[in-house]
């Protein structure tokens, strides 16, 4: 029987990295971001098939992880995300489910009155989605299969702001926060007129004061999803209240800062599953299922 072999998953978070950290270099300049081994995961114990007198209650289980197949199977990147609805299993068909998928390295948390949490399965591109009312209770508990969750593609700035007035007084020790923020505000009114391409502002390149670092988080704010991308090291990407700009930070495993920017967006690189990574888990799911028979 196949295990879930983690070194496919390494390999997909390692290019989610590399992409990232090499979009994000200016000149060839960027700290050196390849883990050593013993920073790699363990993999996951391997899924133990159902037992045959447990087939017939796990039906309902056994039938959504079909139907994921075949969804993989069929996904091409720039689709809108295919949804599973988890709800209407029962605890045992649920177990089943959420121990054969697992957690991944990438996760979310959405703020708000109905908030989310978000985390990517073991396999990439196949995400567990749950919401909850403004009274705490679940109402949504889904799987999407997709390069990221709707909720991040279509809502991540939806009380954000469309451009950035830029204030007519500076606090002291301010240097050079003031030119970030003009060609963030030229990159948006160049995205108003139609460009799409992704704008990266590397900080780590400019001197950039404390009263700077302060200055643009005043002005930036804070927006509602917080993602994680863990495997090697750790990069945090956080919404600002500036649509679609993302303050994107990558650490390695001791926790030391290898890349602060700024990325004008939909979505950061470091968190999307590509058309290779959801090919992939198409087949360990098919590769699974075939065995389990």
């Amino acid at each position: 029987m196949p295990s879930w072999n983690c070194s496919r998953g390494r390999m997909i978070v390692a290019t989610r990295w590399r992409i990232a950290l090499t979009a994000a270099a200016i000149d060839g300049h960027c700290p050196n971001p390849q883990p050593a081994l013993s920073q790699m995961p363990e993999p996951p114990a391997p899924c133990v098939p159902p037992a045959p007198a447990a087939r017939l209650r796990l039906r309902a289980a056994l039938d959504l992880l079909a139907a994921l197949r075949v969804l993989l199977s069929g996904y091409r990147i720039g689709a809108l995300p295919q949804v599973l609805d988890l709800q209407r299993l029962d605890a045992d068909n649920l177990q089943l489910v959420t121990e054969t998928l697992g957690n991944g390295e990438v996760s979310a948390r959405i703020a708000g009155s109905e908030p989310a949490s978000i985390s990517e399965t073991r396999l990439a591109g196949v995400w567990r989605v749950r919401q909850q009312d403004p009274a705490g209770t679940l109402v949504r508990d889904v799987l999407e299969v997709a390069d990221i969750p709707g909720l991040i593609r279509f809502g991540a700035f939806d009380d954000a702001r469309d451009r950035l007035p830029l204030p007519s007084a500076l606090p002291p020790g301010i240097m050079n926060a003031p030119g970030v923020l003009a060609e963030l505000d030229a990159n948006l009114a160049a995205r108003a007129g139609g460009e799409t391409a992704v704008h990266i502002v590397n900080l780590g390149l400019l001197p950039l004061s404390a009263a700077d670092h302060a200055f643009l988080r005043e002005q930036l704010g804070g927006g509602r999803v917080w993602l994680v991308a863990g495997g090697y090291g750790r990069c945090e990407m956080r919404a600002t209240a500036l649509r679609p700009v993302w303050w994107v930070q990558h650490f390695n495993s001791e926790g030391r800062l290898l890349l602060d920017s700024l990325e004008v967006t939909t979505c950061p690189v470091a968190a999307l599953a590509t058309q290779e990574d959801i090919d992939d888990s198409g087949e360990r799911l098919h590769e699974l299922l075939e065995t389990w028979g």
